[in-house]
């Protein structure tokens, strides 16, 4: 299967490898949010795989799940090792606050992405998270997170105007727009705005104002559609980076099968 979720724009794939449930269950989606390409790992040895296929990613390693502390320290020395898997940029995430444990794998094993100290607080542990991605370069010149939605994915739009209902199926979906396969809409002038367009994401509505940016080259049924902020809600943008987050975790779930 052809890599699709990394946009190029020079970011970085995130694992996160064990993540605490704090984490998983609602530090994900912030990552999602702010335009950081995360993935979440539970199986030490399929993702050393992964990191052989994507080398330039982060992974930041649970140390407080899955293996002993000393077990930990050997897998990542034998990251470091591996021709292979030696650029991927490590980073260690626990509630231990041992300070002989913090040396160990900042200045012994040097990992890149440092040593993250959870916090009890939720807003704190993600701004410690953010700041070490942000430092990795993780985000690039990558402005959101596109999602592709391969065939078998439900992702419908549906718009109607005095020409009668229209129907289509989102190829590509960002926080900032669509790409999406229509037949038979006629021809719209350049920032056309089409309103009231239901999208279906998984089951999920959204009702909101879509601007004509372009059509593809290759395909002129294939129109590139930009979302209206200010149609937008909160509600919206939360459905939208959640449809995001399962694609692309569909992604790599597939891969390590």
């Amino acid at each position: 299967m052809e890599n699709k979720s990394s946009t190029g724009a020079g970011g970085r794939k995130v694992f996160l490898l064990y993540p605490h449930s704090v984490v998983q269950e609602k530090m994900l989606d912030t990552l999602i949010m702010n335009g950081f390409e995360t993935y979440t790992l539970r199986d030490y040895k399929k993702a050393f795989r992964i990191m052989e296929k994507f080398p330039d990613s982060i992974m930041l390693i649970n140390i407080d799940e899955g293996l002993p502390e000393n077990e930990w320290e050997t897998y990542i020395r034998g990251i470091q090792k591996n021709t292979k898997t030696k650029d991927t940029r490590l980073g260690i995430v626990s509630y231990n606050k041992n300070q002989g444990l913090m040396e160990k794998y900042l200045l012994e094993l040097e990992v890149p992405c440092g040593y993250i100290q959870l916090k009890l607080s939720l807003k704190e542990s993600t701004e410690i998270i953010q700041n070490a991605l942000n430092a990795n370069e993780a985000r690039g010149r990558r402005q959101h997170i596109r999602a592709f939605c391969n065939e078998g994915v439900s992702a419908t739009m549906n718009y109607r105007n005095n020409k009668g209902l229209f129907q289509g199926r989102i190829l590509d979906i960002s926080i900032a727009g669509i790409a999406a396969r229509i037949s038979g809409l006629p021809d719209l002038p350049s920032n056309f705005r089409l309103r009231d367009v239901q999208l279906k994401l998984h089951g999920q509505l959204i009702m909101t104002d879509l601007i004509l940016a372009g059509q593809r080259k290759d395909d002129k049924n294939i129109l590139i559609l930009l979302f209206d902020p200010e149609k937008l809600d909160d509600d919206a943008k939360t459905i939208i980076h959640r449809f995001i987050k399962v694609i692309l975790q569909n992604f790599i779930d597939n891969i390590m099968k």
